[in-house]
C-alpha cells in the first residue's frame, strides 16, 4: 500500500513538471498588425540590447485601440522578476504631461487663472522684475532657470513641493517672462506648488480627482521612496565602465509635478489618446490643445501644453515628448492624422533616451500609394 501511494505521489510530481512552462513575456497584440509588430520587436530588442537596459514596456494603439502592449525583459536584476505590461516606471518629465491635463481642467472649472501672477496664489513668493503668470510656467516662458546637477541629485528626503521652492525662489529669472521658451523642471514644481494651493491639497489629491482616478490611470502613481508600491520597478544606472548597476536612491517627491510620478508604457499611450481625441476636455480647450503660442520675440513656441511639434523624414505631422530621470527613462508619440500613439518606458537612466519610436512608427504608418485608414 505505501509503496503504491510512493509511486502516485512520483507519477503527480513528474507530470507536474512536464506540464511546467518557462513564463513568456506579458504581450497583447492584435493579429491584423502581426507583420508591423514582428519588425517592431525586433527593432526594439536591437535597441535594448544595444543600451543595456534591463527592463523595458512598449505600447501602440491605432484609432484609440490598443494594437500591441508588452513588458519586456527584467523588472528587477536581484530577484529575476521579469517585466509585464503593469510594471511601474520613473517616467521623468512626461510627468509634465499629467500635470498639464489638471492643470487644463483646473483652468475649465475656473480653479486657476492662467494670467495670474504666482503671487496671487503664493504671496510669500518673491516677486521679480517683471510679472510672473501661471501660463509662463505651464508653457515654459518663465525665464527660471532649469535645475542644476546638484538639485538634480539632491538627496535630502520628506521634503515637500512647496520647501522645494526654495531652492530657487530668491533667483534672478535667465530672461522677462514670455519673451523665450526654455523648458524647466522647475516651472513644474512651482505650478504644483499653486494647484495645492488653489485647492487646500496636496498635489498627489488633485492628482488622483482630476487625472488618474477619473481617466482610469491604474498604473500612473506618485514614486514615494519610503512606501510599498505594488509593480513598481527596480532602477538601474551605468556606471563609468558601462556596467548596469542599481541607481541611486532619490526622493523625488518635491519635484512630484514635473518628475516624480510612476507610469506604464499602456498609460502613457492612454494619455496620448486623452490629448488627442476625448472629450474630457472640452471644445474650447481642445482647440487650443495644439496651437504654437507667439512668443514676445516674434518667434513660435516649440512646446505646446507640454508636446513638441515634430515631422519624421517623410513629412508626417507628429507630436512628442521624452523624459528622464535617475533610474528611468520614457517617451510619447502621436501621429494625429493616422490616429496612432506610441510610447515606451525602460528602467534604466538615460539622458536623452533616444527611443526608436520614429523606425517603430515607420512599420504602422501608410506606405506610399497606401490609403490611409
Amino acid at each position: 500500500m505505501m509503496r503504491s501511494f510512493q509511486i502516485f505521489i512520483l507519477f503527480f510530481v513528474l507530470l507536474t513538471l512536464t506540464n511546467c512552462k518557462k513564463a513568456e513575456n506579458d504581450i497583447l497584440y492584435n493579429k491584423k498588425y502581426i507583420d508591423e509588430i514582428k519588425q517592431a520587436r525586433k527593432e526594439i530588442g536591437f535597441y535594448l540590447q544595444s543600451n543595456l537596459i534591463p527592463g523595458a514596456q512598449i505600447a501602440i494603439s491605432k484609432n484609440g485601440e490598443l494594437i500591441y502592449s508588452e513588458g519586456i525583459g527584467l523588472a528587477s536584476k536581484d530577484l529575476e522578476v521579469k517585466t509585464t505590461r503593469d510594471t511601474k516606471f520613473r517616467i521623468g518629465s512626461l510627468s509634465e504631461m499629467f500635470t498639464t491635463l489638471a492643470y487644463l481642467k483646473m483652468v475649465e472649472d475656473g480653479t486657476l487663472i492662467p494670467d495670474s501672477t504666482v503671487q496671487h496664489y503664493l504671496p510669500e513668493f518673491p516677486k521679480k522684475q517683471l510679472p510672473l503668470t501661471v501660463k509662463n510656467l505651464e508653457n515654459h516662458t518663465s525665464g527660471i532657470r532649469e535645475m542644476n546637477n546638484q538639485e538634480r541629485n539632491w538627496t535630502a528626503l520628506n521634503v515637500g513641493i512647496e520647501k522645494g521652492l526654495e531652492v530657487f525662489q530668491n533667483d534672478e529669472l535667465m530672461a522677462p517672462p514670455g519673451v523665450f521658451q526654455k523648458e524647466s523642471r522647475l516651472n513644474f514644481n512651482l505650478l504644483g506648488a499653486i494647484m495645492e494651493k488653489a485647492t487646500g491639497k496636496h498635489f498627489h489629491e488633485v492628482l488622483k480627482e482630476y487625472v488618474t482616478d477619473t481617466l482610469h490611470f491604474e498604473n500612473t502613481v506618485p514614486d514615494n521612496l519610503f512606501g510599498t508600491v505594488k509593480g513598481r520597478t527596480d532602477f538601474y544606472d551605468h556606471n563609468i565602465i558601462a556596467q548596469v548597476v542599481n541607481s541611486t536612491s532619490l526622493d523625488l517627491r518635491w519635484r512630484l509635478p514635473s518628475d516624480g510620478l510612476l507610469s506604464s508604457a499602456e498609460d502613457l499611450v492612454k494619455m496620448g489618446n486623452v490629448f488627442l481625441n476625448s472629450d474630457y476636455l472640452n471644445a474650447d480647450t481642445r482647440e487650443m490643445l495644439f496651437q504654437p503660442d507667439t512668443l514676445g520675440n516674434n518667434t513660435v513656441s516649440q512646446f505646446v501644453n507640454g508636446w513638441i511639434i515634430l515631422h519624421d523624414r517623410k513629412g508626417n505631422l507628429a507630436y512628442g515628448r521624452e523624459g528622464y530621470v535617475h533610474g528611468g527613462s520614457s517617451a510619447v508619440l502621436i501621429f494625429p492624422e493616422e490616429q496612432l500613439v506610441l510610447a515606451m518606458t525602460a528602467n534604466l537612466t538615460q539622458d536623452r533616451a533616444n527611443f526608436p519610436l520614429f523606425l517603430v512608427a515607420d512599420f504602422f504608418l501608410p506606405k506610399q500609394g497606401e490609403a490611409r485608414e
